[in-house]
């Protein structure tokens, strides 16, 4: 699982340009690692569960031959390699890679790979409170 992510390579720079302009800062040094991660459409991970063991997860998606930031992407996650833990969600390409940037992120930082609080909460719908 985390070979994949130490195995990434930046995608092409003509896709790169097209998703600049949606990233600030360090996310846009991760942003070509990103979207050669979304190229493959699979992700495995753990989810870390605070005082508790962290529960694995497969991540699929539909890949658009024009990948462009405001398509639609529709992403599947499977927690413990149990179907009655299936979730799915739709959102745009360019905020989908945005989890995938932080996902990278982590992995970098943390040695694990996990998407971020935003994700679970817009896969759960889940509203974020503002605290």
């Amino acid at each position: 699982m985390t070979q994949l992510l130490e195995e990434l390579k930046p995608a092409q720079p003509n896709i790169v340009t097209v998703f600049l302009p949606y990233y600030h800062s360090n996310k846009r040094n991760v942003l070509p690692l990103a979207l050669n991660l979304y190229q493959r459409a699979y992700l495995e991970g753990e989810r870390q569960i605070i005082g508790s063991d962290n529960i694995s997860f497969v991540a699929t998606w539909s890949v658009n031959k024009s990948i462009l930031p405001t398509d639609l992407t529709r992403c599947r996650i499977q927690f413990d390699r149990n179907p009655e833990y299936s979730y799915e969600v739709t959102i745009a390409n360019f905020e989908f890679i945005n989890h995938l940037i932080e996902a990278i992120l982590n992995f970098q930082r943390d040695g694990i790979c996990d998407f971020s609080k935003s994700f679970y909460y817009k896969l759960l719908q889940v509203k974020q409170s503002n605290k």
